[in-house]
Parts: C-alpha cells; structure tokens; sequence
C-alpha cells in the first residue's frame, strides 16, 4: 500500500523529539512509511503532525498497546492496515502520559483540546 512500509521499524518507544528535548506526550503515533514515533495531538507538542507535515507521509498507527487502526492525515479518516514490524506499541508498564519524571505539576493545563 502506498505510504505504508510493514518492514520498517519504530524509532523507539517513546516520541522521538520529546526525548530528544525532554519533553512529555499523553498518546502515541507511529508513522507507517518510515518507522517515526511522535506524540499525538493532545500532547503539548504534537510531533505526529509536525511529521507529517515535514515529510508528507500520510499514514500513522496508534503506538498504544492493544490498538491497531491508521489514521490518514490526507483524507482525515481513520481506516485498518498491514501488521507493521515490531514492537506494535511502547511498553504496556509505560505510564500515561509520560514518562512520569518529566510530567510538569500542571500537566492538564498543557493539553490541547
């Protein structure tokens, strides 16, 4: 399917940019073309849109345990796809949202709607 890769591994299992800069997500995304994980677009930063829009790969899997749909960003609909190469989600003991040692106070005030 275009835009998908099965055979291309996640980048880790946390958001790529959120660990990078020490930041915080709520929900996972991983990107189906090239393996890209960034947080969703309740979390503060929103790095699985901003990945989509850098690169234009239009297909993304919830990286949550015991979740399997894709999400296209082109057609904004949400639809099934490939078993993509594992792991399928972050570990199931990772806390949400997370990582629990970087969670400001106030964290609920930094969500978006």
């Amino acid at each position: 399917m275009p835009g998908i890769d099965p055979s291309v591994a996640p980048t880790g299992v946390g958001c790529l940019e959120c660990d990078a800069a020490g930041g915080w997500w709520v929900h996972l995304r991983r990107c189906a073309q090239c393996g890209h994980v960034g947080c969703c677009d309740t979390s503060p930063s929103q790095h699985a849109t901003a990945h989509f829009k850098a690169s234009g790969h239009p297909y993304i899997q919830s990286f949550e345990p015991g979740e399997s749909w894709f999400w296209n960003f082109e057609t904004e609909t949400v639809s099934e796809g490939p078993e993509l190469t594992a792991p399928d989600s972050h570990p199931a003991d990772q806390p949400i949202p997370g990582p629990t040692d970087r969670l400001p106070g106030d964290w609920q005030q930094h969500l978006n709607g």
